[in-house]
This record gives structure tokens, C-alpha cells and sequence, in this order.
């Protein structure tokens, strides 16, 4: 299949220019519905994910990468779908939930936007209503040198080092409550996860790399 070999090909790219590495995979189930939730800083940072995550994944993108057939056709083929970004976009919550029912894997970026590589940013209320509409279980993530790899404005990446920190599952139950502040909170629950994830990455890197090692 086309993601396959376009997994492997990013994969084998990534080892020899951002000695990827990887802790805390077994947090990952590895089989039925999950949602991989990770901070955002650069383009290549749905690509890590998916060379970091030996699962299929599914992905959301900026509908705006869609416009050229051709180039559609391919992202369709690698598991993208289309998002519209800045407004609440119904067609893809009910894609993303479809999959998740059907016991798909799926990656979202909370944030709903790159962020500047230095601070998290609060969680937009669609994560939050996902991860509790579907009930199952949300992979926090925290991404560690994406940014220097390929910045804002580049248009390839550079060498440099990334890391991939995995933190264990977080599982909302169901509830009467609902509404978008509710759902904003949730999100900020997840988000939280994250900056623990990041709050350990300097004494990880002090006692050395993230014990999976590289990317496979």
C-alpha cells in the first residue's frame, strides 16, 4: 500500500537526517480506537508521528491542501482528510468519529495550530468533545525538536535531533455535561498531559535519550 511505502521511505530519511527517537511506545494499544493527541510546532511533525507510531494512523489537514486533484488524491491515499481550519467543521468530527468507532487510530493536534516550539498553547474544545463522544482512549504526546528541523517558512527539513515522549492514556467517561466550555476544559486536561510530558524532557535528557530508541 501506498502508506506503507511512503512510511518507510520517511522512516529510513528521518534516521539518517534527525536521529529520531522514541520513548514510552507502549503506551500505544495496539489494536482499537485511539486517539494520539500531541503538541504542534512544524509541518514534518505529522510525519515524526507517523514513522513514530508503528500503527496506521489517520490524519487530519488544512483543506486547503486539497484543492489540486492530483495532490488530493495522494493525501487521501496516505489517510489524510480534510479540515477547515478557524471555524467548526462537522464533516470532519464525523469522519474522525467514524473511524474511531470502527477501531482506527487517529492523531490530532489539540492546539488546532502550530505553536512557537517553546510554549504549549490552550486546547480547542473539538479534542475535548471527540475524545468524550467516542469514549476512547487519548495518547498525550510531546514532540522535542521538530521546530529546528524545519522552522516556519522552510521548505525542507534540516538535520537536527527529534524526540518522540509518549505519556499513558487518558480515558474520559460519559457524562450529562456538555457544551463548549465544558468541552474546553477537557481539551485543557489533555493539553496538561502534555506540558507534564514536557516538563520532564530536560531531566530525560540529562539521564540520556528516550529508552526505545530509534524509529522503526
Amino acid at each position: 500500500m501506498l502508506y506503507t511505502l511512503v512510511r518507510a521511505l520517511a522512516v529510513v530519511a528521518l534516521k539518517v537526517l534527525c536521529r529520531l527517537e522514541v520513548a514510552g511506545r507502549e503506551h500505544v494499544p495496539e489494536r482499537g480506537a485511539v486517539i494520539l493527541a500531541a503538541n504542534h510546532v512544524s509541518n514534518v511533525d505529522p510525519v515524526v508521528l507517523g514513522c513514530a507510531i508503528r500503527r496506521k494512523l489517520h490524519y487530519m489537514a488544512k483543506e486547503e491542501l486539497f484543492r489540486n486533484p492530483v495532490f488530493a488524491w495522494f493525501l487521501r491515499r496516505i489517510q489524510l482528510f480534510p479540515i477547515s481550519r478557524g471555524q467548526a467543521d462537522p464533516s470532519a468530527f464525523r469522519r474522525s468519529l467514524a473511524l474511531l468507532r470502527k477501531g482506527e487510530a487517529l492523531l490530532i493536534f489539540p492546539e488546532g495550530t502550530r505553536g512557537d516550539g517553546r510554549h504549549l498553547q490552550p486546547g480547542k474544545a473539538g479534542a475535548g468533545m471527540l475524545a468524550l463522544r467516542s469514549g476512547c482512549p487519548v495518547v498525550p504526546i510531546y514532540l522535542e525538536g521538530t521546530a529546528a528541523v524545519m522552522p516556519r517558512g522552510a521548505r525542507l527539513p534540516s538535520p537536527g535531533a527529534i524526540r518522540v515522549w509518549i505519556g499513558p492514556p487518558l480515558v474520559f467517561r460519559e457524562t450529562a455535561r456538555d457544551g463548549r466550555e465544558f468541552y474546553s476544559a477537557l481539551s485543557q486536561e489533555i493539553m496538561e498531559a502534555i506540558a507534564r510530558l514536557q516538563a520532564g524532557v530536560q531531566q530525560s535528557l540529562i539521564h540520556g535519550a528516550p529508552s526505545d530508541s530509534r524509529s522503526s
